[in-house]
């Protein structure tokens, strides 16, 4: 008796392997035949996204046949992840067709290919941010999609999910304090929203500082001339003070900052000589502190534009460290 689950085990996996020999067989025909009839090849996989409709119309082992195809079919190219439009149709999503399907599919696909391949033609049609589609509205989450497919052994596959998930959240985020900004609504107001979305998202403060940087930064026209956009972005900065300054409560937030400005400073021309008075302004306001501007200085800076900026920020950190110097020596003296 305890011979049979092994023998089942056994039988399983021979028909797999069965299965995977004959979608190899096909695909192998039908690149002969595109290669020698062009004209084939928009036509199939036009096709294929029919073929997809009507997947109610398969038993359960001809739809996995198929699943394991249209994946060979996707990692070689000869079809594009477009085709996956057709399993978000509502009744293959509602009686949960759609759903095993593509745990077929995106299995045969990452076993001839790798998720970073899979992804980048996700990406390529759009596909990358609507795989929780393959779901109905009330199970379409996150954690739903990422126990479903982590279950099916495709963990690979809910990582890049929940990685879309996270990066479209923060776009929305960025969107929505961009718009506040502009409204002109009241800081306490932004402050309380943010505070409120981070929880939310799981967001760590050192990503949330750079949301509200892109954010701040985009909500204004700036001045095209060089001499006129540093007394602007002062202006611009000095009235959004309080808002980084509350998003800045660590040392890795403040780093984090730093580096945004120099990144900003160094891909926008316009503020190339914009750098250190931006620094200063924020060190004045209490929302970088000199630990993280001589961090940054000696040791945690891009390679953006490094040499441009070291020099700007020069005679302030000498400023610093001898201001640290005559902290200590008065501290020594007290006591």
């Amino acid at each position: 008796m305890p011979l049979a689950p092994s023998l089942t085990t056994a039988g399983m996996q021979r028909h797999s392997l069965t299965s995977w020999w004959l979608a190899e067989c096909w695909v192998s025909v039908f690149n002969k035949l595109i290669r020698r009839y062009k004209y084939l090849e928009k036509g199939f996989e036009e096709e294929i996204k029919k073929l997809l409709l009507f997947l109610k119309g398969f038993t359960e082992s001809e739809r996995n046949k198929l699943a394991m195809l249209t994946g060979i079919l996707l990692a070689n190219g000869n079809i594009s992840a477009s085709i996956l439009n057709s399993l978000f149709n509502e009744n293959l999503v509602k009686e949960g067709v759609s759903a095993a399907f593509a745990v077929k599919l995106f299995k045969s696909w990452i076993n001839e290919k790798d998720i970073n391949s899979v992804a980048a033609s996700l990406r390529k049609v759009g596909m990358d941010n609507r795989l929780m589609e393959l779901f109905p509205a009330n199970k379409r989450s996150c954690e739903h999609f990422s126990k479903y497919f982590t279950d099916a052994g495709l963990k690979e596959l809910s990582d890049f999910a929940r990685n879309q998930q996270s990066i479209g959240a923060r776009k929305e985020l960025q969107k929505e304090l961009q718009e506040m900004m502009s409204r002109g609504d009241p800081q306490k107001e932004i402050i309380a929203f943010t505070r409120e979305e981070m929880k939310k998202a799981g967001l760590s403060e050192q990503t949330m500082i750079g949301i509200i940087w892109t954010s701040v930064m985009s909500s204004v026209e700036w001045n095209k001339k060089e001499e006129l956009v540093t007394e602007q972005a002062i202006k611009h900065l000095k009235q959004y003070s309080p808002l980084l300054k509350a998003f800045t409560s660590q040392g890795l937030s403040e780093l984090s900052l730093l580096l945004k400005i120099q990144e900003y400073c160094y891909d926008n021309i316009h503020f190339m000589k914009a750098f250190q008075k931006i620094v200063v302004l924020l060190y004045k306001a209490d929302v970088l502190s000199e630990e993280a501007i001589l961090k940054w200085y000696t040791e945690a800076h891009l390679a953006k534009g490094k040499s441009v900026f070291l020099e700007q920020m020069k005679k302030f950190v000498e400023w610093l460290k001898n201001a640290e110097e005559e902290s200590e020596s008065e501290e020594e003296e007290a006591d």
